[in-house]
């Protein structure tokens, strides 16, 4: 199947690959069909692309790599609605706000977004301890 992305153009996707998100994410609740794009071949950014609207594209991250010690628990209801069996079946992300030049974008570690890649099944989490991380965690100087 074709899509055309805000990023990259029009990819193509396997239908298998489509992501799920019941709930959308916040501020748009009613889009609730996404894929994630690499960027490049084993790097720590990809793209969170809705399959239906071009314009709904947000860069991501794997947040541990950038901050090593980053660590959250799971409501049991979050377990419930996204699946999970084990710990193996998650993947966690953090939304990249981007920054011009780009190393001084920044990560939202508040609300991760949480992918249990077996099932297909996500959701972004805004976490209830709003002080234990930053909206804006600095890129630069995190990772080499």
């Amino acid at each position: 199947m074709n899509i055309e992305t805000k990023f990259l153009g029009e990819v193509i996707i396997e239908e298998k690959e489509i992501i799920q998100f019941p709930n959308g994410l916040p501020g748009f609740e009613q889009i609730k069909e996404f894929i994630i794009l690499p960027l490049e071949k084993d790097s720590a950014f990809a793209v969170l692309q809705s399959i239906k609207e071009q314009e709904i594209g947000f860069v991501i991250a794997l947040p541990f790599i950038f901050k090593k010690d980053y660590a959250f628990d799971l409501a049991e209801e979050d377990k419930e609605e996204l699946q999970i069996k084990a710990s193996e079946d998650l993947i966690t992300y953090s939304i990249v706000t981007l920054k011009e030049p780009f190393n001084s974008s920044t990560l939202n570690l508040q609300a991760p977004v949480i992918i249990n890649h077996k099932q297909k099944i996500a959701k972004q989490l805004v976490l209830q301890d709003a002080n234990t991380y930053p909206l804006r965690f600095p890129i630069e100087g995190s990772y080499a």
